[in-house]
């Protein structure tokens, strides 16, 4: 016997609900196929068969008309004969009248439309108790129990219970155990079929168990049949079918694009731009008449929603025969390349927590849809989780999405390609950020050289190019080297772009930058004035650059002992990115080391 775990709450719940009403009382067991909502109404008949003196009544609702239903099983269990020239109805209602003495549970299993069986429920009797098992919202009249998954530790517990002679098994393999019930996404179904199939493949390993899932998905013989003596009796794909066979098409498009996006709390804002075909006003219809009522789709949060993840297997499995499949799959990537486009190179707080929601989302489209993006946008899916990794200082995070990127860019547009010298780049780029310079170093001259080849020497890429490669080299204190690259990007900046732009204030900075640290203060004071004077312009007092640009400047005063003038600058800086950056960003935590050193400097008791 499987053991019936991690219910006791609903167990309990359903009690109550089944006792509170006065007259008839009407409870659901409500939710997705493969619950386990006739497992629990069974275990509640099973715990409670005392209660009911008068029977437990059990119609299942597909079979057939729920009042012949109730006619038979009154003549055959309760040796009741009402007339057969009386009209159903009039049949069903003599039956209750002279039901046996004694509270009744009658159970309807599975019903579709409530309506349906709605005529033929007991009206008067408090004595009477129904409980309807659903994968549909019955209404507002009806007290409903929704389930939902199980918990982890219960769907372990679950699985575990079909090694009962054999736990060696389980224990061995104890961290892929947990692997399997979080694939599954503890469907109490599919954890009885899986762990039915492994006990009789005794020589399965739960490795290959899992591996076989994620090569065959639902179709895995494991998710298939189910056996004899199982409460369910279809798999996990028949069981999502009879949900499917009540959609309409536009109902099936919606659901079919939704498994596109990640396993993943997914923003409405996503959908609405996703759809390819005008709803007007029919989307949210759906979604909340059909898929959230069908429980196909379940609300996170306000605006987001989430497909359970067999599910999302399921709607997947039917995309593969969507004539517009294609179409969806092309119509989501444009999208998530315009939210990638979007995420600034320094990420505010607010921005970071804005796009937070679609990083998944964007990373579904970089690693699973990425044929389906324009050789154009290729980058930018890529890009998009680089950015705001590498914004936040997560370099670790950021650096096997440019790697990614640089790979796919090279198959899919060849070695020699203005994007793959932009990858070359952006990965040199952050390997100098880490400290990295020797691997910098070599992606550094490719990307320049590349740019001059394709571009030309006068080409804005090639003014990034020389900045970057000058910034290099002043890291590692190799001045010579830097200033001649540093005056030639400010030059063609200056040249390509004109005096007001947010590239030449970098150029201004980054040549002040380098006469600092060689003690040529004289000079550096006018660019590092100039840089925050045109950010400022640019960006607006509080973007993070300008911190920045302040930071610098701070920096010089302080060096030069000028400390009254450096202080105030520390902490401006310091507030910006406090506030736009957060306290942990490293250069949050940079400013506020440089205004302590600082204010050891001015304390009274400094020797």
């Amino acid at each position: 016997m499987v053991k019936f775990v991690g219910r006791e709450a609903e167990l309990q719940n359903l009690y109550q609900m089944l006792q509170e009403n006065n007259q008839v009382a009407i409870a659901a067991i409500a939710g997705m196929g493969g619950l386990g909502k006739t497992e629990l109404a069974l275990q509640y008949a099973k715990a409670h068969h005392e209660t009911y003196k008068g029977g437990i009544c059990w119609l299942l609702a597909k079979a057939g008309d729920v009042g012949i239903q109730i006619v038979q099983f009154a003549r055959t269990q309760l040796d009741l004969n009402p007339l057969e020239d009386f009209d159903l109805l009039t049949q069903v209602q003599y039956c209750f009248r002279l039901w046996r003495e004694g509270d009744v549970l009658l159970v309807l299993d599975d019903v579709g439309e409530y309506q349906q069986v709605k005529p033929y429920l007991p009206s008067l009797s408090s004595r009477f108790k129904v409980l309807i098992t659903t994968r549909q919202h019955l209404g507002a009249s009806i007290k409903e129990l929704s389930l939902d998954v199980l918990q982890p530790e219960a769907a372990l517990e679950l699985l575990k219970s079909f090694f009962k002679e054999t736990p060696q098994r389980i224990e061995q393999e104890l961290a892929v155990a947990n692997q399997l019930c979080e694939w599954l996404g503890y469907l109490p179904l599919g954890l009885e079929l899986v762990g039915r199939y492994l006990a009789r493949k005794q020589d399965l390993s739960f490795t290959e168990m899992l591996r076989r899932l994620e090569n065959k998905r639902l179709e895995q013989l494991g998710l298939v049949k189910p056996e004899a003596d199982m409460t369910a009796q279809r798999g996990v794909l028949a069981a999502f079918e009879l949900s499917w066979q009540e959609l309409e098409d536009g109902d099936k498009q919606l659901g079919c694009l939704l498994s596109l996006f990640a396993a993943a709390p997914i923003p409405w804002k996503l959908v609405e731009q996703s759809v390819i075909e005008e709803y007007e006003g029919e989307l949210e219809e759906i979604r909340d008449d059909k898929l959230l009522n069908l429980h196909l789709l379940q609300r996170k949060d306000e605006g987001v929603y989430q497909l359970h993840p067999l599910l999302r297997e399921f709607f997947q499995y039917k995309l593969t025969g969507l004539e517009q499949a294609e179409e969806l799959k092309r119509s989501l990537c444009r999208v998530m390349v315009r939210v990638g486009q979007d995420i600034p190179e320094t990420p505010t707080l607010q921005q970071i927590t804005a796009v937070s929601p679609a990083i998944p989302h964007i990373a579904e489209v970089a690693n699973h849809l990425i044929e389906y993006v324009s050789d154009d946008d290729l980058l930018w899916p890529f890009y998009g989780n680089a950015t705001f990794y590498k914004g936040q200082g997560l370099y670790n995070l950021a650096l096997p999405w440019y790697e990614q990127c640089l790979e796919v860019a090279k198959k899919r547009l060849g070695e020699e390609h203005p994007s793959v010298a932009t990858n070359l780049n952006n990965l040199a780029h952050l390997y100098n950020s880490q400290g990295k310079y020797s691997e910098a170093e070599p992606l550094y001259i490719q990307a320049l050289a590349l740019y001059r080849k394709l571009l030309g020497d006068e080409h804005p890429s090639v003014a990034t190019s020389l900045n970057n490669l000058a910034e290099l080299y002043y890291f590692q204190g190799r001045y010579s080297e830097a200033e001649p690259l540093c005056i030639q990007a400010l030059g063609l900046r200056h040249l390509l772009l004109g005096e007001e732009h947010p590239s030449v204030a970098l150029s201004l900075n980054n040549l002040a930058e380098l006469y600092r640290s060689q003690g040529r203060y004289s000079e550096a004071e006018p660019l590092y004035i100039q840089a925050l004077a045109l950010l400022r312009l640019l960006r607006g007092e509080e973007h993070p650059s300008v911190a920045l640009s302040l930071n610098n400047l701070a920096l010089l005063y302080y060096f030069q002992g000028r400390y009254s003038e450096a202080e105030p600058l520390y902490i401006q800086a310091l507030d910006i990115f406090e506030q736009r950056l957060g306290v942990n960003h490293p250069n949050t935590i940079a400013v506020r080391e440089n205004l302590a050193d600082l204010r050891d400097r001015l304390s009274p008791n400094q020797e």
